[in-house]
């Protein structure tokens, strides 16, 4: 390659990365978010200093990881520290502003002799049909067209616009035209809908094709911050209360819009003050402690006892034997789980059936512990299997060797020599491993989801690891709280890193064995 070629090539690759920012930088600034945009362009700048000089050559090689690194792991866990500060859930997505700029708009009422538009469902460019924010296409009698969205009511140029006889809109350029079948399927959403307009009324759909301007029947004073609802009698006075309008006059009755607002530490002092939250608490984290502790110590132990004796040179058939002990490890987990779950079935199960047992293996909780460290047990000690069989044939033979010169017997060399320069290289792994099993989510979700659970109570699980309960609480029930499962979510973080300062402690005094 010569190095004019090798000199396109990266001014080819440098412009591809900026396009790539820039296009991401577009995305951002369309969804409003300054922040993020400042941060792209920097990104970019980087990319240009380092890439196109000659100079700075480490960084070359040490930035894509280092912005992997802030992307993946950095920005995810600062984002879910902020998210548990506050008590962004469901009913409480949006600003206090947005909340009364809705509850006015949903509460426009047609005004009799006001005119009504012709109306097209449609998504901005690009936006997917089933998720994307819906807008409203608009047509009124004089002709004049609009765009409505719920931030309010803009005018929409006429030049690439095309409507039918009636007025209706069937092409406007930045926006897709959604089909009867895809605004049927967002009914939910488009009856959710209203457009504010800018003397205080709104515009709500009225079917598929039409929507009415009309004025609402609340109204907000800013200078008291209450909203007032007129459509009752007597008129509904709100005022704001834990993130919601709430009647002045009965406090059980409260819009359903909230809004998201710092909470300080509540979140984590609910965890460790509600008598019912910490009871659960304290008795999913000894569970999730006893779970980790021994899925680490059964998978390595096994693993370890039988790489001990394929590592005998008198065996034979060695290759075949550790291929198929690799299976398990090799078979898709969700699979395994699956498969484990039917064997633990009470009456058709495998298990029960051949060792003419009864046992309630999922639906008790000592029965569906077992069950768990089993199927753990089957799923982890091929990996450790394979880890302990590299590390024992890098042990050198003379050191065994000179073991049973001085009288060693096979457990003494075991205990003294094999067991200190194997840990050296599986230490690590076996922390690593521990922090996984902490966290396992997939496993317990798919083999017992958490249970059984006690009576009617579906918050807190037998078999629930801290992992599942902050899933739980952020995506399952009536009312997701994803700020309270973010603070579960850092508690588990943080309890993790303090158990594994002492075990990394414990690793580096080993490598001085090494």
């Amino acid at each position: 390659m010569t190095k004019l070629t090798a000199l396109v090539i990266k001014w080819v690759l440098i412009a591809l990365a900026l396009a790539g920012v820039l296009w991401i930088a577009t995305q951002l600034a369309i969804a409003g978010n300054t922040m993020a945009v400042i941060v792209a362009g920097m990104v970019g700048i980087g990319i240009l200093a380092v890439y196109g000089t000659r100079r700075n050559v480490p960084l070359k090689y040490l930035l894509p990881g280092m912005l992997l690194l802030v992307a993946f792991q950095l920005w995810p866990i600062i984002f879910t520290a902020s998210l548990s500060l506050t008590n962004y859930g469901d009913g409480h997505l949006i600003s206090k502003e947005e909340t009364v700029t809705d509850i006015i708009a949903q509460s426009v009422r047609e005004v009799p002799n006001s005119p009504r538009y012709r109306m097209s469902v449609a998504t901005r460019e690009g936006a997917s049909a089933t998720t994307g924010d819906l807008v409203l296409l608009l047509t009124k009698p004089d002709g004049t067209t609009f765009v409505g969205e719920p931030g309010g009511l803009e005018p929409l140029p006429a030049e690439g616009v095309e409507k039918t006889t009636t007025g209706k809109i069937t092409k406007a350029p930045g926006y897709t035209i959604l089909t009867a079948r895809e605004v049927n399927a967002r009914s939910k959403d488009l009856s959710a809908l209203a457009v504010p307009t800018g003397d205080g009324g709104g515009i709500k759909p009225v079917g598929l094709s039409e929507a009415f301007e009309g004025k609402p029947s609340v109204t907000y004073d800013a200078a008291a911050d209450r909203l007032t609802d007129s459509s009752t009698t007597p008129p509904t006075v709100y005022e704001p209360k834990n993130a919601r309008w709430v009647s002045t006059a009965d406090p059980s009755v409260a819009f359903p819009q909230g809004w998201q607002e710092n909470v300080g530490f509540s979140n984590f002092s609910r965890i460790f003050t509600d008598e019912t939250l910490r009871a659960g608490f304290a008795k999913i984290f000894v569970w999730n402690l006893v779970f980790a502790v021994v899925s680490v110590l059964s998978t390595f132990l096994l693993g370890m006892l039988i790489a001990l004796l394929f590592n005998d040179p008198r065996l034979k058939g060695k290759a075949v034997y550790r291929s198929l002990l690799i299976l398990p490890y090799a078979l898709p987990g969700f699979i395994t789980a699956l498969v484990w779950r039917g064997m633990f079935n009470q009456d058709y199960g495998l298990i029960n059936g051949t060792l003419g047992l009864n046992v309630d293996w999922l639906g008790s909780p000592w029965g569906a512990k077992a069950a768990i460290l089993i199927t753990n047990l089957w799923l982890g000690f091929p990996y450790m299997f394979i880890v302990c069989t590299g590390a024992l044939q890098s042990i050198p033979q003379d050191v065994r060797e000179a073991a049973t010169i001085d009288g060693a017997n096979a457990f003494r060399t075991l205990r003294s020599i094999i067991m200190p320069l194997l840990l050296v290289a599986v230490g690590p792994l076996l922390i690593a491993s521990f922090a996984f099993n902490f966290n396992n989510f997939g496993l317990i979700y798919l083999l017992t989801k958490g249970g059984p659970f006690d009576g009617n109570d579906t918050s807190i699980g037998s078999s629930d690891l801290l992992i599942t309960y902050a899933y739980r609480l952020a995506f399952s029930g009536s009312a997701p709280n994803y700020g309270f499962a973010a603070a579960v979510s850092v508690v588990i973080f943080i309890i993790v890193a303090l158990m594994t300062i002492p075990a990394f402690r414990q690793t580096k005094a080993l490598e001085e064995v090494n």
